[in-house]
């Protein structure tokens, strides 16, 4: 369509929707909130761009149907920029960092060719130039693009509310002494049994009361704290409150203190959590009530579900370390006895590519204790696993999304974060939410076992009662009235008033 023809068929440039370009960084994660977010905006009549990287469009066009999925959504479209690795980089474990670099090092470049050569995304007239820019937390070199361009930003930063405040309170952390130096050859299992670790951190105003060295977000897992990675992190968090304000998957009732905070620092705070069931409303409100479709970079496997229907109610525990976690032999062997040796039902999800080393052959005790109660699978559609009467708890590596998605559904947790935000997730739930146990710095059998019968046998009334009274609060939440649900509107108020 020429410009000119487009410009006819709406009349005026000025009747156009706005226009907002949502920028991930592109892990599973994090695509999988913004994608989200997409929707909700699309849902009230916005357009919505999505940048992602050539090798993330590959993997959600294969396992994901994301042009079907938002075939609905004429508004809606894909642009694609390289994340500066090559395809077979395995952007897993901890090399998943690498993404992060490799885009402060060509993301300002691109991102820049992006918009330049396409108009800021207007496909030739027939929608507004790019009038919002919404993007991840590490993005900064998109700033003077759009600054140049008059387009005003705001950040999602898709963790949760807590560990972005110790994030953005890093600096304060270094200055009071309060970050667990590793030693230059040491191991993690002898750094995980300092006792320093166990030292309170008086440093992150508002939580004085519970945090220790060893929940601090694992950027700070360090030999010296002038490490590339964590000072990017460092001066990216506090580039935070340089925006028009910050989208957060969270709500009031569960990290409001901690909001506050964040407020003192950037006052325009949209906390809209938890975003799949604020989705989830929103499209039976408009009458469109379907599946929340996948955002998956991995095949889901159905047999999961069937296996979970023939299972007695809140009978197994689902056991999943998400989409970036790497595990030893060692340590799938120690989840994978402490599992069996609880006695109780398991859906445990290992995904491909998530173990490193050489083959291994099962021990006889852990094939037989699988096939009588257990049940191994690639990938799952895990809104639906934690929704099914079956699952009594959740095993999880703590990621952001897998616990808003479990405190929704009102599911306990035992918490083995491995990375980033998760280390101070997992001390939330156990010790401020109380919906669950914290595992971390530890990869045992006999804890494993412990813990699955204390959240499945011992404190499972407990938890239980606790857990369904926070997913009654996410659900008041993100209903009409409720506070996320406000913060979605004065968003999409914001974005309207943009143009």
């Amino acid at each position: 369509m020429s410009r000119e023809t487009a410009m006819d068929h709406h009349q005026t440039a000025g009747e156009l929707p706005p226009h907002v370009l949502i920028f991930p960084l592109p892990m599973q994660g994090h695509i999988n909130s913004m994608l989200k977010l997409a929707e909700l905006l699309c849902l009230s009549d916005i357009h919505v761009s999505m940048l992602i990287s050539d090798y993330s469009h590959s993997r959600l066009r294969r396992h994901a149907s994301i042009e079907s999925r938002f075939s609905r959504y004429p508004g809606f479209r894909v642009a694609t920029m390289t994340d500066g690795l090559p395809d077979d980089h395995p952007r897993a474990g901890e090399r998943s960092m690498d993404i992060v670099m490799s885009l402060v090092r060509v993301g300002g470049t691109e991102f820049r060719r992006v918009m330049e050569t396409t108009d800021a995304l207007s496909d030739g007239g027939a929608r507004r130039r790019v009038s919002c820019l919404i993007m991840d937390g590490v993005f900064s070199f998109a700033v003077p693009v759009v600054e140049e361009m008059g387009i005003p930003f705001l950040y999602f930063r898709t963790i949760s509310a807590c560990a972005f405040w110790a994030n953005f309170c890093f600096k304060e952390v270094i200055e009071a002494g309060e970050i667990p130096l590793k030693g230059k050859d040491e191991d993690k299992y002898a750094y995980w049994k300092r006792e320093d670790f166990d030292l309170p951190v008086t440093s992150v105003p508002g939580m004085e009361g519970y945090l220790r060295r060893r929940d601090l977000p694992a950027f700070c897992r360090v030999n010296d704290v002038n490490n590339p990675v964590f000072q990017t992190i460092i001066t990216e968090s506090k580039r935070t409150a340089r925006s028009n304000g910050l989208i957060l998957n969270s709500f009031e009732d569960l990290e409001g203190p901690i909001l506050d905070q964040i407020r003192n620092h950037i006052p325009n705070l949209y906390p809209i959590g938890p975003i799949h069931t604020h989705l989830q409303a929103r499209l039976v409100s408009k009458k469109t009530e379907l599946p929340l479709p996948s955002s998956s970079f991995w095949e889901e496997d159905r047999s999961s579900i069937t296996w979970l229907n023939n299972q007695p109610t809140k009978s197994v525990i689902y056991v999943s370390f998400g989409s970036i976690t790497l595990l030893t032999r060692s340590e799938v062997f120690e989840f994978w006895y402490g599992l069996v040796n609880s006695g109780h039902r398991f859906l445990w999800v290992m995904r491909p590519d998530s173990i490193t080393g050489e083959e291994y052959s099962v021990p006889e005790e852990l094939d037989t204790g699988t096939k009588e109660r257990g049940y191994l699978v690639g990938w799952v559609p895990q809104n639906e696993v934690l929704a099914h009467p079956s699952v009594g708890a959740f095993f999880t590596h703590s990621g952001w999304n897998s616990t808003m998605e479990s405190v929704a559904a009102g599911v306990p947790m035992i918490c083995w974060p491995y990375f980033a935000d998760q280390t101070i997730n997992s001390r939330f739930v156990s010790d401020v939410w109380k919906v669950g146990l914290d595992m971390k710095d530890s990869c045992d059998r006999v804890i494993v076992e412990k813990m699955v019968r204390e959240v499945m046998e011992d404190k499972r009334d407990e938890f239980s009662e606790r857990g369904v009274r926070f997913a009654e609060l996410a659900k008041k939440a993100v209903s009409e009235g409720g506070s996320s649900y406000s913060s979605l509107n004065r968003l999409i108020d914001f974005i309207k008033s943009s143009v």
